[in-house]
């Protein structure tokens, strides 16, 4: 695990982490601006955090695919696109939650403590987002392109699912390996 963890301490982890705050600074821009729109419209509260939240997942995703993991060659794959939207789909729940107990603890919200809730939202499922995207989402487009989910150069894997040696370095390789690093 300790080995894991340290991959978010590389200089092309910060260098992604940092693309993913832009992008996510461009889609909280674009989530606040309809999720806004919807609700100075008469809009349901849950149906324009939900609305706005597809919307700007569907923006993440080709500006994430594109620039902060470099992927470049080929169409995004249904797999690919499913396991994004699953994800970003646990970030809307999350959302969801976290603005329904503000609203249950301190009752009816006004239009800016909704926005509030939303902020202290956002910062919950920022780092685990990251690691999905890398770790889970992109990794098999960067594998075929000879890259790791770091952007380091590694033998393709033509689509194959790799064995235990051709893991890329930044993934839990057992409780041995934790154990010793």
């Amino acid at each position: 695990m300790r080995s894991y963890l340290k991959t978010f301490l590389t200089k092309e982890a910060a260098g992604q982490f940092v693309k993913l705050g832009v992008i996510g600074g461009i889609n909280t821009v674009v989530y606040f601006v309809l999720f806004n729109v919807f609700r100075s419209n008469g809009v349901g509260l849950q149906a324009s955090i939900t609305i706005a939240f597809a919307i700007a997942t569907l923006v993440s995703y080709f500006l994430n695919r594109r620039w902060t993991f470099n992927v470049r060659h080929g169409w995004a794959s249904f797999r690919e696109t499913a396991k994004f939207f699953v994800i970003n789909g646990v970030a809307w729940a999350v959302t969801l939650t976290v603005v329904a107990v503000a609203d249950n603890i301190w009752g009816e919200l006004s239009l800016l403590q909704e926005n509030l809730a939303n902020v202290v939202a956002t910062a919950f499922i920022l780092l685990p987002k990251f690691a999905s995207y890398r770790d889970v989402v992109f990794r098999s487009a960067l594998q075929r392109e000879g890259r790791d989910p770091m952007g380091r150069s590694v033998p393709a894997q033509d689509g194959a699912h790799p064995d235990a040696e051709s893991v890329a370095p930044h993934l839990p390789q057992g409780a041995d390996r934790d154990a010793a690093g």
